[in-house]
């Protein structure tokens, strides 16, 4: 995939980008030699196993030590073909990475896997799409939602000689990877040209402002194509719950991620320039955090209910958030929010906490943090959209899946976010597209 600029890119834009370089640079062509040297090609490798997609790690790892990255890429594409995007954004540290067996050695460092799959992704040189469609099989398919779990599933339909439909709600494809990654970990518009890359399989149609309950039914879907697959995400955030919450400079993070990915001029963004606080533990609680400081915010504080070893977000993650000298408190729970008497934010009460028997309690103590703009990042949600007449089962607040992703709906299967299976990581989404599509199809074909 190209990395060059594309035309009329202005200085604003260049300006923006290199505040947010990429945070993981490439490795070069000598660092992949020497890190894919480091392997010991197990068989059995645990670090497959830990893959959420199953890719064949040290395959590709050996085709990168006989500088065949053309074939390495291929074997990475095979299972997952949003490897590139993976290779920038999946939790490496705790998946395939932390299963190395050179971690049990004196040194424990593991193989850099996350790195090489991103060296032989970016290096490759396909002629056209490296994967030929089978046969058409007549049966057509309607995906709704382009993020990853969408976007899977389609490519592999289609590789299977399906006709597929993507109806996608946003201006763009791509989901979290376009509106929800910190822009330092996709930078040079990755997630657009990874999208490019997809569709270049053919027999994918992509119809973007197409929403689920607005412009387009589930009903209708049912009646128009031999299948259904739901891969909406999760639309909605946890509220604070607090009063004031509504104020102007109270902001969900995750929209403000969208805006800042969207943004060609720091400009068209209100950045607190003296101080802000994150509320949360996840990975968007330090994406935003790190992005603030980035921004040019002085003083980020990230506050956290209960202790460091309870945050959702990595070590590898937090030790990023500390590199941005964001301060991280933990313990404490948001209780106040308090405005001057022009009704500007003035700052944010904490109530300190403790754990007692594995439960949360409040201590007597409190303390305050002068702020200018909150972000809460405590978590997304899922909502079904209240227009829609058919709707399948859900449980535990997502949609429930049955086995190879089918839904409670006759021909209707789910995956990604909107569902309760795996972790919410770009790598489990794309797996759970990925086996939608082959249950799909083989499913279509039994009844053909």
């Amino acid at each position: 995939m190209s990395m060059e600029k594309p035309q009329g890119y202005s200085q604003q834009q260049l300006a923006l980008d290199q505040m947010f370089k990429d945070i993981n640079p490439a490795l070069s062509a000598r660092q992949a030699g020497i890190e894919s040297s480091r392997c010991y090609y197990c068989y059995d490798a645990p670090c497959v196993t830990a893959c959420p997609s199953n890719i064949n790690i040290p395959s590709f790892i050996a085709s990168i030590h006989a500088d065949d990255l053309t074939g390495a890429a291929k074997t990475i594409y095979s299972e997952n073909i949003m490897g590139g995007s993976c290779a920038r954004v999946c939790p490496t540290e705790i998946l395939c990475e932390q299963a190395c067996v050179r971690n049990k050695e004196q040194e424990k460092a593991p193989v850099k896997i996350g790195l090489l799959q991103r060296h032989a992704t970016d290096n490759a040189k396909f002629v056209g799409h490296p994967f030929k469609r089978a046969a058409a099989t007549g049966k057509t398919i309607a995906v709704v939602g382009a993020g990853p779990a969408g976007l899977s599933c389609a490519h592999r339909l289609a590789l299977l000689g399906n006709e597929v439909e993507i109806f996608e709600a946003a201006d763009k494809p791509g989901g979290l990877n376009e509106y929800g990654i910190a822009k330092y970990k996709l930078t040079d518009n990755f997630a657009q040209k990874e999208v490019e890359f997809i569709l270049s399989i053919g027999g994918i149609t992509l119809h973007t402002n197409k929403a689920l309950g607005k412009d387009i039914s589930l009903q209708q879907l049912k009646d128009q194509f031999d299948a259904v697959f739901l891969a909406i995400g999760l639309q909605d955030v946890h509220s604070l719950m607090l009063v004031n919450e509504a104020h102007p400079q109270v902001l969900n993070a995750v929209d403000y991620i969208k805006e800042l990915r969207q943004a060609s001029d720091i400009s068209e963004l209100d950045v607190p320039k003296d101080s802000a606080v994150v509320i949360g533990a996840g990975n968007t609680a330090i994406d935003m955090a790190c992005q603030l400081k980035r921004l040019g915010t002085e003083e980020v504080t990230l506050v956290y209910r209960r202790g460091t070893e309870h945050m959702s977000a990595t070590e590898h993650e937090q030790q990023i958030a500390k590199d941005h000298e964001v301060r991280i408190k933990t313990w404490a729970r948001p209780e106040h929010i308090n405005l001057d008497d022009d009704g500007a934010l003035k700052s944010l009460t904490f109530r300190k906490t403790y754990s007692e028997d594995g439960q949360l309690k409040d201590s007597e103590e409190s303390f305050e943090i002068t702020c200018s703009a909150i972000f809460k990042a405590v978590g997304q949600k899922f909502a079904y959209p209240k227009a829609e007449q058919l709707i399948p089962t859900v449980s535990n607040g997502k949609i429930a899946t049955f086995g190879q992703q089918v839904t409670s709906i006759d021909g209707v299967y789910a995956g990604g976010d909107c569902t309760s299976e795996g972790q919410d990581l770009t790598v489990e989404a794309v797996q759970q597209g990925k086996l939608a599509a082959l249950a799909i199809h083989q499913q279509l074909n039994q009844e053909a």
